[in-house]
């Protein structure tokens, strides 16, 4: 038996379409009282997952909008429960209408994230799947999409209970034969598993190594726009969002604060930040924002270094190649292009892409420099590890089978082997929440919106 919660799945605002969800085991009973189909036929004797016509009505039988209504008895349904959903005109008055009708014949408010929690609860899906539909509503590319649809449709749960069933095969077959001496059981001979531990490990490496490159497809990378004022970091980044972020002047100084915003490049995710010109000053407010601007460079992933090619070179611009060349990756650009060209770089082993944010001659360039510092894991979709706690999850298990192999090889009993592919089976119990703890089901369902 579980309460019935209800909650607005869609945005705030005024939409074409609006949609209010219930699970429970009052779910049906309550669109029943409330939802009247044309038909004269009511809910609960319709059709399960069958969008049906008719009028939604408050609690006094007054008509509050004209909609399609669905249910789904338990324990065919997205929560394993009865569930019912009202799709109505997006109007924020009519949906707050129908949710607090809903409320008065004995719903709650659904927490965030509280359908999916349910979901996983009575195992309509894992852990992983379930992180899954909060990165779908969060994935900013295309590419973090398809990775989310792959892991919300198993790819990484199959490969990690595949893994699971083995070791489970190995440790039933080990207490099986220590257990039961005196029956007819095949003798336990450890190195008839060697490939099964093989396997796992290969498996759970690929899936580790994944993750570098899936934090950066989910979170886009951090990256900094330095170099000496008017050097043409600002009118940079203006031509890469394709539209007057950032004020620009010919004063040097304009910019005295950092600018932050995600965008594409190169079909990267970056967190770009313009930051104000590197460089000794007296005046108080540019100063603090010169000192913001190294903290964003200190902290970046990415280094683009803007250098006014159409200048000769300066002892500041020299700062900033020495800059780049301490962060992480670099590029430099050579800003005003169509202006012609009088700096001489000297040798530096930093791509360098000349660029003019008038034309915007040589952005596609940059964007393709990006994409070959940060390439994507050239593994399926789905199979992308996003998240810290599935990467940790996978790098104990990981750990534990090397462990495994390793005693294995040396020649170990049995047991010690077994101990750690154990301790391999906890972790991997974590990742798919087999095992895992309920504070920590609680966290991770609290990123989720409420209506999902």
């Amino acid at each position: 038996m579980s309460d019935t919660i209800a909650a607005i799945s869609t945005g705030t605002g005024v939409s074409a379409i609006g949609i209010v969800r219930l699970s429970g085991d009052g779910a049906i009973d309550i669109v029943n009282r409330l939802f009247k189909p044309r038909s004269g036929k009511a809910m609960a004797d319709c059709e399960d997952r069958r969008l049906i016509y008719g009028t939604l009505c408050d609690t006094d039988g007054a008509a509050l909008d004209l909609c399609l209504c669905t249910v789904s008895n338990a324990p065919n349904s997205y929560t394993g429960e009865n569930t019912a959903e009202l799709q109505c005109h997006g109007s924020p008055t009519v949906l707050r209408a129908a949710l607090d009708a809903i409320f008065s014949l004995g719903a709650r408010q659904a927490l965030p994230g509280e359908f999916t929690k349910r979901a996983f609860l009575n195992g309509r899906m894992d852990l992983t799947s379930a992180e899954a539909v909060a990165d779908i509503i969060d994935a900013e590319t295309a590419e973090a999409a398809k990775n989310a649809a792959g892991q919300l449709g198993g790819a990484i749960s199959r490969k990690i209970e595949a893994i699971y069933t083995s070791l489970t095969d190995i440790s039933s077959h080990y207490h099986a034969v220590l257990d039961y001496p005196d029956e007819d059981i095949e003798d336990f001979l450890l190195q008839s598993y060697e490939c099964e531990i093989s396997d796992a490990i290969s498996t759970l490496r690929r899936l580790s190594d994944s993750y570098a490159g899936g934090k950066i497809m989910q979170s886009g990378i951090p990256a900094a726009i330095i170099g000496r004022p008017n050097a043409g970091k600002s009118s940079l980044l203006n031509a890469v969002l394709g539209y007057d972020r950032a004020i620009v002047t010919d004063i040097p100084g304009t910019t005295r604060d950092t600018i932050e915003e995600k965008l594409r490049l190169g079909g990267v995710l970056l967190r770009l930040t313009d930051t104000a010109g590197l460089r000794d000053t007296e005046d108080v407010i540019e100063k603090m924002g010169v000192e913001r601007s190294r903290r964003a460079m200190e902290t970046a992933e990415l280094v683009i270094g803007v250098i006014d090619g159409s200048r000769e070179l300066a002892e500041e611009d020299l700062e900033i190649i020495r800059a780049a060349e301490r962060a992480p990756k670099a590029i430099i650009v050579l800003s005003k292009s169509d202006l012609g060209k009088l700096c001489a770089l000297p040798e530096t082993d930093i791509p360098v892409v000349e660029i003019s944010s008038v034309t915007g001659e040589g952005i596609d360039a940059l964007g393709a420099r990006i994409k070959e510092l940060f390439p994507l894991p050239q593994v399926p979709a789905g199979e992308i590890l996003t998240n810290a706690r599935q990467a940790e999850a996978v790098k104990r298990a990981l750990e534990a089978m090397i462990a495994a192999g390793d005693a294995m090889a040396a020649g170990c009993t049995p047991d010690i082997v077994l101990t750690e592919t154990e301790g391999a089976m906890e972790a991997l119990g974590e990742l798919t929440g087999r095992t895992v703890r309920e504070d920590v089901t609680n966290r991770i369902f609290q990123r989720f919106c409420v209506g999902k």
